[in-house]
């Protein structure tokens, strides 16, 4: 009734990133990142529920990585001048995959 279920082949090309446990606001819930052909998605479960932002993939200006000895930290920025998504504890190799991906996703809606 009016809610469409997404496709199964949107659902299989999204990949997931989830932040470490041994870093800063990740020990009960950590937080998920899941990049797909339409949008980057911030999951972050609390007790009851859980926060989820989102920004289309048409709509990044820009992603930013912060690497430090063992973590990384990846901001991603919208056109639109709302608060970029920010999640820290991800591997390097995480964030500079997230960061490839949404480059690719890019260059392919403008193809």
């Amino acid at each position: 009734m009016g809610v469409t279920p997404p496709t199964p082949a949107a659902e299989s090309s999204a990949e997931t990133f989830v932040a470490s446990r041994w870093t800063q606001g990740n020990f009960l819930f950590p937080t998920c990142l899941v990049v797909s052909p339409q949008r980057v998605s911030r999951v972050k479960s609390r007790w009851f529920g859980s926060n989820d932002e989102s920004i289309a993939i048409s709509k990044i200006a820009s992603v930013h990585i912060s690497t430090g000895v063992l973590w990384a930290e990846i901001r991603i920025e919208s056109t639109g001048g709302t608060d970029p998504i920010t999640s820290y504890g991800h591997r390097k190799e995480d964030a500079q995959r997230i960061r490839d991906l949404i480059e690719r996703y890019q260059a392919q809606g403008h193809g």
